[in-house]
């Protein structure tokens, strides 16, 4: 008997225990919802991209000649110092000497050829008269018969053969003279010269460095023609080019001056594209204005390209568009109708992500890009409702990644709008974050 009566004691205990843990154990914490209220402003919509500051034109002085560095050129602003990085160099301003005495002995060779030439003329021009002489007498002779018809043929022969040398003495004249000018072209590429205004950036020879031009001229200097011009070479994806145009406003950053943005518009878009890792980018051309010459070539920028601007609208977080809540949590009269809403969104698993609108596009924009709202499933934001939430229908606009411009009958400006909850026994703040890990309510989720 006693032994059926601990039986008895032990089996109600586990029945009492395993109904106050469904009854309270089991219970969900208690939550708070986490709201933002909708506000009013402006929005702009932007696409994101990198890019490298360029000067605007840049002129690869080379050698035509090949030969030694013999010196380099003059700073024009301390004649005491050679050209190097940075100097400021102006039209005509000589950067090197290379060594002319090969080309200078061909100049000298060439003068004289052309002396040997002109000389030769004298003398064919003299015996060219000289035949011309003997014609014209037998001219005289031919009617009295004082002279042979051969000798006079003779002589025509003699006058015209004269005539055609004196010719091509002529020719050889023009031709040392274009062998002169050759050389003396070849003995002043020995000097080189800037071809414009501007500063050298890079300096690529030294004295004694030995320059070869064959194909393609030796690289001696690079030299941009104005630092004060300056250019954005920016990467565009293909899913954002066509929303920039010429004239687009851009602003950007460089990490060389963190706290300074600077301001730009496209002036060209480039159609070669390029394609690395079958990603296709675009190159897209910002110009900006360096009067202060604080850009410096080859800086990397960050650029902003702003495609869109609303004033004056309603914006809500974008959290506020990817929250959704569990079908306890809906308002008792609208729990049936909502309820196989959140079922098929939590099934289908879609969502925005960062730096889109809520409303994604099958081929995901760069960070920041506008989207036009086309998925109706997301286009709702949930505001409380005593205990509980009920959804408010909206239409969503552009984004610029982490506010999105909202419309609707039923939405103002104030309303709280939920982002997330809060569970009150832990502090735990649930608000929606597609870059946080999923976490079951005990902690980690068991792997």
């Amino acid at each position: 008997m006693r032994a059926i009566l601990i039986l008895l004691v032990l089996v109600g205990l586990a029945v009492g225990g395993t109904a106050y843990y469904k009854t309270y154990g089991s219970a969900e914490a208690p939550v708070a919802f986490r709201t933002v209220a909708v506000k009013r402003g402006d929005l702009p919509a932007t696409i994101t991209a990198t890019g490298t500051v360029e000067p605007e034109e840049i002129v690869d002085v080379g050698a035509q000649v090949t030969g030694m560095i013999h010196e380099l050129g003059k700073d024009p602003t301390d004649p005491n110092k050679d050209i190097d990085y940075g100097s400021k160099v102006h039209l005509g301003t000589v950067l090197a000497h290379i060594d002319d005495t090969l080309y200078q002995a061909q100049v000298d060779q060439a003068k004289a050829n052309l002396a040997n030439v002109q000389a030769n003329l004298l003398q064919l021009q003299a015996h060219c008269d000289q035949t011309k002489q003997e014609w014209e007498r037998a001219e005289k002779l031919l009617p009295t018969k004082a002279i042979a018809d051969t000798d006079y043929d003779l002589d025509v022969a003699n006058y015209k053969q004269a005539v055609a040398a004196v010719e091509v003495g002529k020719a050889a004249i023009d031709q040392a003279k274009a062998s002169l000018k050759t050389a003396q072209a070849n003995l002043d590429y020995c000097t080189i010269k800037s071809p414009i205004e501007g500063v050298i950036i890079d300096r690529r020879v030294n004295v004694g460095q030995t320059v070869v031009s064959s194909l393609s001229a030796s690289s001696l200097a690079l030299l941009a023609k104005d630092l004060r011009r300056i250019q954005v070479w920016a990467s565009v994806n293909e899913a954002d080019i066509g929303r920039i145009k010429p004239g687009t406003p851009v602003t950007f950053t460089v990490d060389a001056f963190p706290s300074d943005t600077f301001q730009g518009k496209v002036e060209q878009i480039r159609l070669n594209a390029q394609m690395t890792q079958n990603v296709v980018t675009y190159t897209v051309v910002v110009a900006t204005d360096n009067a202060d010459l604080k850009l410096l070539p080859y800086l990397t920028a960050n650029l902003s390209f702003q495609v869109d601007f609303r004033h004056d609208v309603l914006l809500v977080p974008n959290a506020a568009l990817r929250w959704k809540p569990k079908p306890a949590q809906v308002a008792p009269e609208l729990r049936a109708k909502v309820t196989p809403l959140l079922t098929a969104a939590k099934g289908n698993g879609k969502g925005p992500s960062a730096g889109q609108s809520a409303d994604s596009t099958k081929k995901p924009p760069s960070a920041g890009a506008a989207q036009p709202a086309k998925d109706q499933e997301h286009n709702r934001v949930w505001v409380k409702d005593g205990d509980f939430v009920r959804p408010v229908a909206v239409q969503v606009g552009i984004s610029d990644g982490v506010t999105t411009e909202i419309s609707g009958d039923k939405i103002s400006e104030g309303m709280d709008v939920v982002i997330g909850e809060i569970h009150k026994d832990s502090n735990t703040d649930d608000t929606t974050n597609p870059f946080a890990p999923t976490f079951g309510k005990g902690g980690a989720k068991a792997k």
